[in-house]
């Protein structure tokens, strides 16, 4: 590989990185509204409608996206840096809402602290949450995907991304759900809906990713001359 080829592939792995953070930290900052999503009729769930989720799912499955991609074509060591990274910076954010929660509002604001508070007061209880479950869900997702990558030697990209990805969702739905509902973020009553509604929507996304991987996947290999399992060292 040129000088020239590593120093794109480099600034390519900075974007996936700083689309793999927005689409983190932005999740949970939106965690608070929910929605309803029904393609399919109305279906119920332990009581609970199917697909009534929080809008903070939404960007989430770009995340383990990324991560597979950069697994994929840069190695696990650096899906790892990835993952870190958006620990690090969903943290920060916390802290710079904290603070703009404890300054008051004037008079004159457009947004008062009582409007303010119910926004963003749960988001830090939201986040330790989330990370506690995005760390275990992450790493099980890279150390999956690198198990069935080295048992595939490359092969069967389908195989690895779906199974890294079913299981860490379902880990990172339950685990966040739960901690929520012990944080009393949410009622108990919605567990099962919201963590059964929300790993089957994850499962659905992972689904209709498989493509985009294999595109994207096919990309990085004809650009940069890749043959099957190889990866892109940017530190060689």
């Amino acid at each position: 590989m040129t000088a020239l080829d590593k120093k794109v592939a480099f600034k390519i792995y900075l974007y996936l990185g700083a689309l793999f953070i927005t689409s983190l930290v932005v999740s949970n900052l939106i965690f608070q509204k929910f929605f309803y999503w029904q393609p399919f009729g109305n279906v119920t769930i332990f009581g609970a409608p199917l697909f009534e989720i929080s809008v903070g799912i939404l960007p989430y499955p770009i995340t383990f996206l990324i991560t597979d991609l950069i697994s994929e074509i840069y190695g696990k060591k650096k899906a790892n840096q990835i993952v870190v990274a958006g620990i690090f910076a969903s943290f920060f954010s916390m802290g710079i809402v904290l603070l703009a929660n404890y300054v008051p509002a004037i008079k004159a604001s457009p947004i008062d602290d009582a409007t303010f508070n119910s926004v963003f007061a749960l988001s830090p209880l939201a986040v330790l949450a989330s990370m506690i479950a995005y760390l275990l869900a992450q790493f099980v997702d890279i150390q999956i995907y690198h198990f069935w990558k080295k048992i595939t030697q490359g092969r069967h990209l389908w195989l690895r991304n779906n199974f890294s990805t079913f299981l860490s969702q379902f880990i990172d739905t339950f685990t966040v759900v739960s901690l929520l509902c012990v944080f009393k973020v949410l009622p108990w009553n919605l567990f099962y809906g919201l963590v059964v509604s929300g790993f089957i929507f994850k499962i659905i996304i992972a689904f209709i990713d498989t493509p985009f991987l294999y595109f994207f996947v096919y990309l990085f290999r004809k650009r940069f001359k890749l043959v099957i399992n190889q990866e892109i060292d940017l530190e060689a």
